[in-house]
């Protein structure tokens, strides 16, 4: 099934109202900095700190009686998880969320007092994916995808159509627009809805290394699954291959994915403390690590759009962080 922008704005109205619709923040020591200007899009003020529970509330609100009364399963690392708990929440249908075992400690926590049941898995030895069907054929719960969803994807392209159309009310027409990659739900919603309201705009993905298996799927013109022997700061965008539904639009839209290391990770959450005064966890921060680390130079004066996708990192690791450890 292809997103199209019409669903995205249907998405946009049905979570109008339960997300929060995110502002557009300018940084000018930023933009001196790169010689550009660079229109930010903090999703770390989302409800969950987080663009997912766009694309979870979405699909959720949009199920049956029926499956409402069953209820929702999911797998995810934390930010997913949290999205598709709260959604449930608001909604009233239970939800099992199924989580790594070694998932950032704070992401567990929020996802328990969303009330969503929690089962943990090794995911070394474990499938996650089997795991979650099993609960779903004894529950009969409907498995609620992190990304490969329609739904899910046009909910997440309600972050394109609100950065687009905030821009335009500044004024501002976008030159580029950086987003981070996993699976490729924010960047497949989030491109299909630049690309239909501002065609000339160029769509550049962002991947931790060791992770860029989106990167080397459009380099190979076929989904390639990656096998990292490695963990990356990163945990949020750890997927393995981009989406069956995702790669498609990403090869339709992407102009381009740059690759980013742990340490111009780290770096980009420093100075986001520092310099915006906003709390990024790892995988939010790729885009700023990448215009902060000259892997994507637009042309100076150039305007740029700049998601950040998340703010969930556990206080542990970010003052390892913020302590130069990274």
């Amino acid at each position: 099934m292809t997103v199209t922008l019409a669903d995205i704005e249907a998405a946009a109205a049905r979570i109008e109202g339960h997300a929060v619709a995110t502002p557009l923040i300018e940084s000018p020591a930023l933009n001196e900095r790169l010689g550009l200007r660079v229109l930010i899009k903090p999703e770390t003020l989302q409800r969950v700190g987080a663009f997912k529970f766009r694309g979870a509330y979405n699909r959720l609100v949009q199920m049956t009686p029926d499956e409402r009364t069953r209820g929702v399963v999911a797998f995810s690392s934390g930010n997913h998880a949290q999205g598709v708990a709260l959604a449930a929440r608001l909604l009233g249908m239970p939800a099992l969320i199924v989580m790594p075992s070694d998932a950032p400690a704070m992401k567990v926590a929020n996802t328990r007092a969303y009330g969503a049941e929690i089962r943990l898995y090794d995911r070394l030895t474990e499938s996650r994916e089997e795991i979650a069907a099993a609960i779903s054929a004894e529950r009969g719960a409907v498995v609620v995808p992190a990304f490969d969803d329609p739904h899910i994807i046009a909910g997440q392209g309600t972050v394109g159509l609100e950065l687009v159309r905030q821009a335009q009310g500044r004024g501002a027409r976008l030159d580029m627009v950086l987003t981070p990659v996993g699976g490729g739900g924010l960047m497949a919603g989030t491109s299909t809805a630049v690309k239909a309201l501002s065609p000339a705009t160029a769509l550049v993905g962002v991947e931790p290394q060791g992770f860029d298996d989106t990167w080397r799927s459009l380099q190979a013109g076929h989904r390639i699954v990656t096998r990292p022997t490695t963990r990356s700061l990163c945990d949020a965008l750890e997927s393995p291959a981009p989406g069956e539904l995702t790669f498609p639009v990403l090869q339709q839209t992407v102009a381009d994915i740059a690759v980013v290391s742990d340490a111009e990770v780290a770096e980009a959450m420093r100075y986001a403390f520092a310099t915006l005064k906003l709390v990024v966890e790892p995988g939010g921060s790729v885009g700023l690590a990448a215009l902060l680390a000259g892997k994507v130079k637009p042309p100076a004066g150039q305007t740029v759009g700049l998601v950040l996708s998340g703010g969930n990192v556990d206080p542990e690791l970010f003052a390892r962080v913020l302590r130069g450890e990274f």
